[in-house]
């Protein structure tokens, strides 16, 4: 809403809180904790810089903004929000809105060039690491210098095939191109198609130039793009409004400080913008912020949590506008503490402590002043929009992309030649047929037989020092006499060969040292054994048998022996018992 040519956004117990049109393109930022009202502060603001005629860029993600395409109604919650800031009367009106999306389903399509995307931008939205993004810059070159147009993603495909047949030949000239990188790309290539990138990529490409137009009424055109699928695939929805970016900032003229802006952009969910942002891509990001001032146009990031912003980024956001923010850890709170130092404070409250206790529908305002300086913090409640709040149906969203001026521009997707066309043509002669895919098999030759080329005859020659010319000359080499080949003997049979036992050494075992007092292993050295002959046990022949006669003899000459040996040793003991006197 406007208050004597001025944004008003909300009122404070000090009054209504407003923003300088002419100060808006500075930047800024809406932040707060979700459902805490920043949908609305957002359609406020929108509708204000449409009733001055500047045109408005806003990313749908939850798709409750299309409801600017209709008046607001009066009911309970939009009367009690009047009285709290002091708005005398309500007059609900429709916006001026074109819709778009990038699948062509929920409104006008939204397409653009490979060429124009770029490879940078490219290569984060195929999550490409360094070498393969450094390969993608290399296949651009090469397009480039051989004149070949790279506008959908069958261009892209076969100029990869292309360049990665002849990396040999562009390898001095560019640098190394691995064939593993090229596949990569094919690979990831692939699963862009597969989200729809096939829409994406195209002709007719989006002209900018139709988004900064006024309606009959002198009102700026709000252009909603359908997001809520597009969302779901962050790498492809940051890299698309990064290329709305810089594409604006290529093709507006500077313009400087004016009383209003060209164009206001609204990114929501910015995280998504930088999160896993390469540092190349991030200091672009942080170049056209800093430069696309001066072009007229204005960027406000729409984010949960202000930390995720960089700090190199929010350093240029003059206008703020902060719901509120829950602090459940230590963590949370220590970023509560940082964004309150962010505002310049007001002695009425202290702002840490504002920050946790807003209510919905509540935020602190600080905008810049007619001197440039921030203006002290107001606690302000946000005025209710004057359009409808909310989805649309589906009859009044296609009659939207019907009765709009631009449906029948962008209705029919059309191929004119381009590098795929250009390489197809090269390669005829080899049946390539209508696909990216057949054409990069073309190219390589795995596709049909490979031509039969008769074998030329070799030369075998030599060089010779020849004495009478003092050089080397060449001499064919005699070919080598062949002789018959003997008749061919029978195989002897093989002989059985005798297996060697091997006898292994026995394990050590632990032996007592008493010289340590320790037991130390020893290895059992095994008994030799005797290589004697065995004798043979003498066989005992057994004794004839005697008549009575001679056993009687035998006896009486062991009993005479017997008596004899008695005798004599009885004489021998006396002798020696007497030397000692023992009787």
């Amino acid at each position: 809403m406007l208050l004597d040519n001025k944004i008003w956004l909300g009122t404070s117990s000090e009054g209504p809180v407003t923003m300088l049109p002419r100060l808006a393109n500075r930047h800024g930022l809406i932040s707060g904790a979700t459902g805490t009202g920043k949908t609305v502060t957002l359609q406020v603001m929108a509708e204000a810089f449409s009733q001055l005629g500047v045109p408005v860029f806003m990313a749908d993600v939850k798709g409750d903004l299309a409801g600017m395409a209709k008046p607001g109604e009066m009911n309970d919650k939009i009367r009690a929000r009047m009285e709290t800031v002091g708005l005398d009367h309500y007059s609900p009106h429709a916006n001026p809105v074109t819709l778009w999306d990038v699948y062509g389903v929920s409104g006008h399509p939204v397409r653009t060039t490979v060429s124009e995307m770029g490879p940078l931008l490219l290569a984060r939205m195929l999550q490409l690491n360094d070498t393969q993004a450094g390969v993608l810059h290399i296949v651009f070159r090469i397009a480039d210098d051989e004149g070949l147009l790279l506008i959908d993603l069958k261009d892209l495909r076969a100029m990869l095939t292309y360049a990665g047949d002849r990396a040999g030949d562009y390898t001095l000239r560019y640098g190394n191109i691995a064939k593993a990188s090229i596949g990569a790309i094919q690979r990831a290539i692939a699963v862009l198609e597969d989200q729809g990138g096939n829409l994406f990529f195209g002709e007719p490409a989006l002209d900018l130039a139709d988004w900064l137009v006024r309606d009959e009424n002198g009102h700026g055109m709000i252009n909603i793009l359908a997001a809520d699928k597009l969302f779901l695939r962050p790498n492809m929805y940051s890299a698309f409004l990064l290329w709305m970016l810089a594409e604006l900032y290529e093709l507006l003229p500077e313009q400087g400080d004016s009383e209003l802006p060209r164009m206001v952009f609204f990114f929501d969910e910015a995280h998504l913008l930088f999160n896993d942002c390469p540092r190349e891509l991030m200091e672009k990001v942080e170049l056209t912020i800093r430069l696309i001032r001066s072009k007229g146009v204005a960027v406000y990031f729409i984010t949960q949590n202000p930390a995720d912003v960089p700090s190199s980024v929010l350093s240029q956001l003059a206008a703020r506008m902060q719901h509120a923010l829950r602090a459940f850890t230590p963590a949370e709170q220590k970023i509560i503490r940082t964004v309150a130092q962010t505002f310049r404070p007001n002695p009425a409250f202290d702002t840490e402590q504002a920050i946790t206790q807003l209510q919905t529908g509540e935020a602190l305002l600080s905008f810049l002043e007619e001197s440039g300086a921030p203006s002290i913090t107001q606690k302000a409640v946000i005025l209710p929009p004057q359009s409808a709040i909310g989805t649309i149906s589906d009859s009044f969203r296609n009659t939207l992309i019907d009765t709009s001026l631009l449906r029948d521009k962008y209705a029919q997707m059309f191929d004119r030649e381009s590098a795929y066309e250009v390489l197809s043509a090269k390669f005829s002669s080899q049946g390539v047929m209508g696909t990216a895919r057949v054409v990069a098999e073309e190219i390589l030759g795995t596709v049909g037989p490979a031509p039969q080329t008769e074998a030329m005859p070799q030369r075998n020659t030599i060089q010779v020092f020849d004495p009478a010319t003092g050089t080397y000359v060449e001499r064919e080499m005699q070919a080598p006499v062949e002789y018959p080949a003997p008749p061919a003997q029978p195989a002897p049979a093989p002989v059985p060969t005798k297996v060697t036992k091997v006898e292994q050494a026995p394990p050590p075992v632990l032996v007592y040292n008493p010289q340590t007092g320790q037991y130390e292993p020893q290895v059992q050295v095994p008994a030799v054994q005797d290589t004697k002959p065995v004798k043979q046990p003498k066989v005992q022949k057994s004794p004839a048998v005697k008549s009575l006669g001679e056993r009687m003899l035998d006896n009486f000459t062991r009993s005479t022996a017997s008596g004899a040996g008695y005798t004599m040793g009885r004489t021998i003991s006396r002798g020696i018992l007497g030397v000692f006197g023992i009787k």
